[in-house]
């Protein structure tokens, strides 16, 4: 952790105004950057392009609370204005990292921000490398709420057009002769995630809807097998079943039957010898010769990242985990019935036992966890964001402030950071991480230890950031590959 400080200004309105201005001119850099170079600009691996003024100004913010360095506009401004000199190739560039790392070393150990900036990101300039051959066709069987989030994400993802395009969506004919239209009104509109950011509208007669200048058709089917991509102009296609109806191989290889589909990826856990892949845990397990994958669940995505980050640390002998979960489309709205045991009771108006897979699926992405965790679930009347709680018995004892300062680095700094996100807040609440990007969130301020006793509290939003996982493991799979800054170790 740094500790740079700014002085206190005189007058904290006009230094408001002052960055308001910078963030203003901000945000123009960012965009010609991302559209004309393919080049992507984050802050501390909050992402850049498309963001507000009042947003830009926030993740500024966020540095200054979690690492403790007064990073402003300031600082971002001439780097980012020495960036859009350069004749830089497709990349990933967290300029956040790359301001701090240059007032940190006393501007640079003497070099201007132009020199420096040209310094650090020499290996980007002249660049061509593109992060996939050709953008990948991808198609959605299922548009449910992870359906759903998926695809905003690839059309918020699309600006640059070099690795993924969203081409379809497989869905079962609905009864309302407005079908086209009412499937496009859920991506337009969403209760918890709010409004789509762009703009949507359908087209009838193609059978499609546009966003943003996508073009996503709308094919109605009844089983996996029975589509020709190819008729649609859809090729070599990834297949994200986000339906869970199938999970083992044998029910997920019916997409492969279709003409125009390549590769699998279910978005749930998968059964028997289906990879489960967490996404910046175990990429590595995913073959170029892989058809058929998993992304696992929500919760196993979210408690993987850490359980790794504390085991390789402080070692774990065995714990439990109690994920504290958001009632979900398979539970009632009211009471009725329901083949699994509680669930057919009210979601909106009860705290419900269930059980969960999540501590077993563990061992599948962490066999060194194998047989040393329990857990369960309560679902609770809140629509999206849960919370895992890691009740641990580890092999070295610690204290609260040093586990803290492991995991803010972990989150901060390490091969993890888009998996682990830090709050250090006394004040938040399941509310605050509705559209949270990473895996999991570590809430400093609950952390408990004795000894080697340790519980975690973990807040994960079970739709967005793991969808965003989702996201990352189709990267993987497809061969997607950015150059980026700071290079990885």
């Amino acid at each position: 952790m740094t500790d740079r400080k700014r002085p206190r200004p005189d007058d904290y309105f006009k230094d408001w105004k002052e960055r308001e201005a910078l963030a203003e001119d901000i945000i123009p850099l960012v965009g010609r950057l991302a559209r004309e170079k393919s080049v992507k600009c984050f802050c501390y691996d909050r992402s850049l392009v498309n963001t507000s003024v009042l947003d830009l100004m926030k993740t500024h913010r966020y540095v200054r609370q979690v690492e403790g360095n007064e990073l402003s506009e300031r600082e971002t401004h001439p780097v980012l204005t020495a960036m859009s000199k350069l004749n830089l190739g497709p990349a990933h560039i967290d300029v956040g990292r790359l301001a701090v790392n240059y007032y940190d070393k006393n501007h640079g150990e003497g070099l201007s921000v132009d020199e420096y900036v040209r310094e650090q990101l020499a290996y980007l300039i002249d660049g061509d490398a593109k992060p996939a051959q050709e953008p990948m066709d991808v198609v959605l069987y299922g548009f449910g709420r992870i359906g759903r989030l998926v695809a905003r994400i690839l059309i918020d993802k699309a600006a640059g057009g070099e690795a993924f395009r969203l081409r379809a969506v497989v869905v079962r004919k609905g009864n309302a002769p407005n079908d086209l239209e009412k499937r496009a009104s859920l991506l337009r509109r969403d209760s918890v995630h709010g409004a789509f950011n762009g703009t949507i509208r359908v087209d009838e007669e193609r059978q499609s809807f546009v966003a943003n200048g996508n073009e996503v058709r709308v094919i109605y089917a009844s089983s996996p097998d029975s589509i020709d991509y190819t008729d649609y102009g859809i090729n070599n296609a990834i297949i994200i079943d986000n339906t869970g109806v199938w999970r083992d191989e044998e029910g997920l290889s019916q997409h492969l039957k279709s003409k125009g589909a390549a590769k699998v990826i279910l978005t749930a856990p998968g059964k028997g010898d289906i990879k489960n892949i967490v996404a910046g845990i175990n990429n590595e397990d995913i073959a170029a010769d892989d058809t058929i994958i998993s992304a696992a669940s929500c919760t196993t995505n979210a408690i993987v990242p850490p359980l790794k980050a504390i085991d390789d640390k402080f070692g774990i002998l065995h714990g439990h985990v109690e994920t504290v979960h958001a009632y979900t489309n398979d539970q009632n709205l009211i009471d009725n019935y329901h083949k699994a045991d509680r669930r057919g009771r009210s979601a909106a108006l009860n705290m419900v036992i269930t059980e969960t897979g999540a501590a077993k699926a563990v061992a599948k992405v962490l066999p060194q966890l194998s047989g040393k965790l329990t857990g369960n679930a309560i679902r609770v009347p809140t629509p999206n964001v849960s919370m895992a709680i890691l009740n641990l018995t580890l092999r070295d004892e610690t204290d609260v402030e040093s586990l803290n300062e492991y995991m803010r680095h972990m989150a901060l700094h390490s091969s993890m950071r888009r998996q682990i996100d830090y709050s250090n807040s006394p004040e938040v609440v399941s509310s605050d991480f509705v559209g949270s990007r990473t895996a999991c969130v570590y809430d400093a301020r609950a952390t408990i230890v004795s000894g080697n006793q340790a519980v975690l509290y973990l807040w994960y939003d079970n739709e967005f950031g793991y969808s965003c996982q989702v996201y990352r493991v189709m990267e993987r799979m497809a061969g997607v590959n950015y150059a980026v800054y700071p290079r990885q170790a």
